[in-house]
């Protein structure tokens, strides 16, 4: 399993850029999955189905499966710090996982970076973080300091395709050792 994190401000173009990418890849043959971290409340399931019941009734977690596919919602006594390696380690094996947000994590990351219409934009990651392997924008000219990373066309998720398909043993991932 090779992973790549994403990572930029709201409203930058993360999801379409993914989009792309998750196209391009699977083009390529390879199988893909999606963490995405949401930094609001969110909720996948319905008032009134069963599922939703079920959660009401104080499940701490809902198992929905059929034949061609599965959900599994985990309520959480607590609002609690995600671990982006313990939610790698909930899927099932592919090709590649792409990890939309935790843009503190240790995980190898993409940063998309749009300039702001009226200015240069909220300060880039990439000049304090190591972990930043390339920049995707949509204005390279307005960067505020040149990276030491590859930068990449913001509306040609097809270039980091290539980067990684290219370049994937660099993305092998290996769950951290805690103990």
């Amino acid at each position: 399993m090779r992973v790549i994190g994403v990572c930029g401000n709201s409203g930058a173009g993360k999801t379409t850029f993914l989009e792309g990418v998750i196209a391009g890849l699977r083009a390529a043959g390879q199988t893909v999955s999606v963490i995405k971290h949401a930094h609001h409340r969110f909720d996948i399931d319905h008032p009134g189905k069963d599922s939703w019941r079920h959660r009401q009734a104080g499940a701490g977690e809902v198992l929905i499966a059929n034949s061609h596919r599965l959900a599994l919602m985990r309520e959480y006594p607590e609002p609690r710090e995600l671990d982006a390696h313990a939610l790698i380690a909930e899927l099932s094996p592919c090709d590649w996982v792409l990890v939309e947000g935790f843009k503190h994590g240790d995980l190898p990351k993409v940063e998309v970076w749009r300039a702001a219409p009226d200015g240069p934009g909220r300060a880039p990651l990439y000049p304090q973080d190591p972990r930043v392997v390339a920049v995707a924008t949509d204005a390279a000219d307005r960067l505020p300091e040149p990276p030491a990373v590859p930068v990449l066309d913001l509306n040609e998720p097809a270039a980091l395709v290539q980067h990684l398909l290219a370049s994937g043993e660099r993305y092998l991932y290996h769950p951290p050792h805690h103990g």
